[in-house]
Formats: structure tokens, C-alpha cells, sequence
């Protein structure tokens, strides 16, 4: 019994073992699996955090530079010296992709006996070929008075909304009366001149004002455009152009038909003389060719007729000459 137990023992002592040894051998594969599982885990989850940062890192970037980009807006739009060359650099652009470059001048001194140039003016057709008539365009820019006007807008506040469009009006009132004090001459200029605001929305702002824009005209005799309503109105002014042009063209072309028309009734004139000298000279022929040649043929008649070489010889005619003749009988049709 003693040594069935000690067997026992020894068996279960080296089960023990083995399962031991086992379960540390399962313990260390899972531990390994676990580990290995965990740090691809977790490297993938720090690399898609690391991209999300760098993307947020990118796109705080890009607001910063759009931020800067709007700073210097603002400080562009601030200052009135580089608001003004920005409204003219947008006029210079729509005038130069509509207009040719000698239907328009830039800076130009339209008032005799003024040092002011106007922005813009674009050349109009005078009473003469050798005249030109001037129509003045200048881009104004009232941001202080308009932006002042959209806060009141976002505000919601009646009060305010009205006092900011009083500015804006006696603001553009101002502009309008100093284009027309500067760059009016008729007449060589044009009755009106043109003032050009460089965003749609402060020109639909400025429609919105019932009697504003008539007042305009009729007072300063200033015509409010827009981007989109420049360019209409170019557009028209180039149609007028071509119009112009072929009319100039067509003068010349009837100048031309006149000429040849004086030359042609010459030409008759020259061809009825000629044709009354050939009748003329054709009546001289035919009365030859039947009184003289019956005259002489009577007068021949009771002459003895000589043969072809007596006669020949006798009148001393060349072969040149007999040649002559056969040729023109060859020649000439004979007579029915």
C-alpha cells in the first residue's frame, strides 16, 4: 500500500508539474498574444490620433492664415489711398476685357484749364472725325459708412439703421458732386458722368433708397453703376462703336461707287465715239467696195483679159504680194 501510495504521489507530483509547466506555458503565449495584440492596438490608435492632431494642427493653420488674410483685408479696406487703387484696379479690369485700348484712356485731365484727372474716360465720337469727346468714370469705395450701415443691420435697431443710411447717402451725395465738379466740361465732355462702386451689394443698397438715384442725375447729373451694370453699359457703348464704324465704312464705300460710277458713264461716252467712227469707217468701205469697184469694172470691161503670168509680169508683182493675197482670200469669207 505504502509504495501504491508513493507511486501515487510521484504520479501526481509529476501531473502536477507538467500542468503546471503547461499552464505556465499558456500563460506566457497569452501574455505574448495579449502583449502583441495590445501594442498593434494601441499603435494604431496613437497613429490615428497623431493624424487627427496633425489634420487639426493643419486646419488651425489654415485659419490662421485666413485670419491674417482677412487682418490685411481690412487693413486694405481701412486705408483710403489702397481702398481707392482697389476699386480702380477692378474699373481698369472690366474696362480692359470689354473696350479696346483706344476707346479709353486712363487718368485722364477732362475739365480745360483743371489739374484733376479723372480715373477713367472713355473716348465718345465728336461732331468731327478729328474730335473726341470724353466720358468720365471714377470708382468710389464708402466702406466706413456701409459697414457702419451692415452692423446696424445685424443689430436689428431702427434707430441706428436710419442714421447709418443718412451717411451713407450724404456720403455718396459727396462723391457725386465732386466727380461732376472735377470732370464735367461739356462740351468736351459728356453731359454725365459715370461713378462706379465696386461691390453689388453697396449698389443694390444704394437703389433701395427711393429718389436717391434720380437725385443723382438730375442734380449732379452722376449715373451710380455697379460691376454688373458697367458692364451693360459698355457693352451697349461697344455696339454703338461697330454701328459707328460700319456707317464711316459705308461712307467710303459709296465714295468708291460714285468714282466708279463717273468713270463708267466716261467709259460709255469713249465707247459710242468709237463705235460712231467704226459705223463711219464701215459705211466708207462698203460704199468702195460697190461704187468704185462697179465704176471700175465698167471702165474694164472691153479690156482683153491677159493671162496670169503676162500680167504678172507685166505689172511686176512680187510673190510676196501674190502671197499677201492668196492669204487674205483664205482669209476673208467669201461674199454670198
Amino acid at each position: 500500500i505504502k509504495s501504491m501510495q508513493d507511486t501515487i504521489e510521484k504520479h501526481l507530483k509529476s501531473i502536477q508539474e507538467d500542468n503546471s509547466k503547461q499552464l505556465n506555458e499558456m500563460r506566457k503565449t497569452v501574455d505574448e498574444k495579449l502583449q502583441s495584440t495590445l501594442e498593434k492596438r494601441l499603435g494604431e490608435s496613437f497613429k490615428q490620433v497623431s493624424e487627427r492632431l496633425e489634420q487639426v494642427h493643419k486646419g488651425l493653420g489654415e485659419m490662421q492664415t485666413l485670419a491674417s488674410g482677412v487682418g490685411d483685408l481690412k487693413k486694405v479696406l481701412s486705408n483710403v489711398k489702397t481702398r481707392g487703387v482697389l476699386g480702380e484696379y477692378q474699373l481698369g479690369n472690366i474696362l480692359e476685357q470689354i473696350l479696346t485700348p483706344d476707346q479709353y484712356s486712363m487718368n485722364v485731365a477732362t475739365k480745360k484749364g483743371s489739374q484733376a484727372h479723372v480715373e477713367y474716360a472713355i473716348k465718345l465720337p465728336g461732331k468731327s472725325t478729328d474730335e473726341e469727346v470724353w466720358m468720365p468714370v471714377d470708382s468710389k469705395f464708402p466702406i466706413e459708412s456701409y459697414e457702419i450701415l451692415l452692423l446696424a443691420y445685424e443689430q436689428g435697431i431702427p434707430e441706428q439703421i436710419e442714421a447709418a443710411q443718412k451717411v451713407l447717402i450724404k456720403s455718396v451725395e459727396g462723391f457725386a458732386k465732386d466727380i461732376s465738379d472735377k470732370y464735367l466740361d461739356p462740351p468736351h465732355t459728356t453731359d454725365f458722368g459715370i461713378m462706379f462702386l465696386p461691390i453689388e451689394s453697396l449698389y443694390a443698397e444704394i437703389l433701395r433708397h427711393p429718389g436717391l438715384f434720380e437725385t443723382l442725375q438730375r442734380t449732379y447729373r452722376i449715373t451710380i453703376t455697379g460691376p454688373t451694370t458697367l458692364s451693360a453699359l459698355l457693352n451697349s457703348l461697344q455696339m454703338g462703336f461697330r454701328t459707328l464704324a460700319v456707317q464711316k465704312r459705308s461712307s467710303e464705300v459709296w465714295k468708291v461707287l460714285g468714282a466708279v460710277k463717273a468713270e463708267f458713264e466716261n467709259f460709255s461716252v469713249h465707247l459710242r465715239r468709237v463705235r460712231k467712227q467704226l459705223d463711219t469707217a464701215t459705211g466708207t468701205l462698203d460704199k468702195l467696195q460697190t461704187t468704185r469697184t462697179n465704176q471700175i469694172s465698167r471702165k474694164l470691161r472691153d479690156v482683153e483679159t491677159m493671162d496670169g503670168i503676162e500680167s504678172k509680169d507685166l505689172l511686176e508683182l512680187s510673190s510676196e504680194t501674190e502671197e499677201l493675197s492668196s492669204d487674205l482670200e483664205e482669209e476673208l469669207p467669201e461674199d454670198e
